[in-house]
């Protein structure tokens, strides 16, 4: 009798535990004169945030895209070196930014290799990021989700960006880690509030649904520009497509265009506090 007793009280622990869910005190959709920064590996890991980023634009925030590699290695055509794929990639990213009002001096490239950012020097990445932090002083961070209690799966790339995100945002609160960005760069520690993880298969986490409905053709549009990443271009690279091309790409973006209760909507999971329990 007492074993089961004990047994009955673990078994019931689990769900006492359990942080209630986050959703923002603003929805996501009203909000104003907030710094938004989103830190993704490649350029189009923004993609999956098209409508929000544009919503935000729109609405008076700021936003910044801060990309970890050049994207100078994902193309399976032959002909393009990677010094060549790195500027397209670029060329890229401004174009689908430029769609969503997002102007081209709030894209941020730091210049790592595409395919090998798990193996960079870690210390130097998230003193990277740290120092972007610190300037740009985001109210709210956009990333892959490092995970919700377990470690999400990620390839590996956005593995490593969704932890070096993660990690990058705990140490710029802390006054002496990265000391010399505050006593030698004239910059300050600084905790970001806010967060809005996001994933582009596994969406069991999600507690926050954006309405885009008045962006769903910005989002379109923009992924349109992903020339060498998607369609005809991902095996035979060229700067122009055909209307017919460029009309598939289109309608395949705007199939992907999630619904929630008949409205198109972009999904992430909001966490609000320290930096150490954002996996929780």
């Amino acid at each position: 009798m007492k074993r089961l007793l004990v047994w009955s009280l673990v078994l019931s622990l689990p769900a006492l535990a359990q942080p209630p869910e986050q959703a923002p005190d603003v929805p996501v959709e009203k909000w104003s004169g907030k710094t938004i920064m989103l830190i993704g590996a490649h350029a189009d890991d923004d993609a999956n945030s098209h409508g929000t980023l544009a919503l935000l634009q729109a609405h008076g925030n700021q936003v910044y895209v801060l990309t970890l590699t050049t994207g100078n290695v994902g193309t399976q055509d032959p002909n393009l070196s990677r010094t060549q794929l790195a500027e397209i990639r670029r060329h890229e990213e401004l174009a689908a930014l430029a769609e969503l009002g997002i102007p081209a001096d709030h894209y941020i490239n730091l210049g790592y290799d595409d395919g090998l950012l798990e193996f960079e020097d870690r210390k130097a990445v998230v003193e990277n990021l740290v120092r972007w932090i610190r300037k740009l002083r985001p109210t709210v961070l956009m990333s892959w989700d490092p995970g919700k209690n377990y470690q999400r799966w990620h390839k590996s790339d956005h593995r490593a960006a969704s932890y070096l995100a993660a990690d990058a945002a705990r140490a710029a609160m802390w006054r002496l880690l990265f000391e010399g960005q505050i006593t030698q760069e004239g910059l300050k520690e600084y905790m970001i509030p806010e967060y809005l993880f996001y994933n582009d298969y596994d969406h069991d986490d999600e507690n926050t649904w954006v309405d885009i409905s008045e962006f769903v053709e910005k989002k379109v549009n923009a992924f349109a520009n992903y020339v060498s990443q998607y369609g005809p271009g991902w095996k035979n690279y060229k700067p122009y497509l055909s209307d017919a091309e460029l009309k598939q790409m289109k309608d395949d973006s705007r199939s992907h265009v999630r619904m929630k209760d008949g409205k198109p909507v972009e999904g992430f999971r909001y966490y609000k506090g320290l930096p150490d329990g954002l996996g929780k």
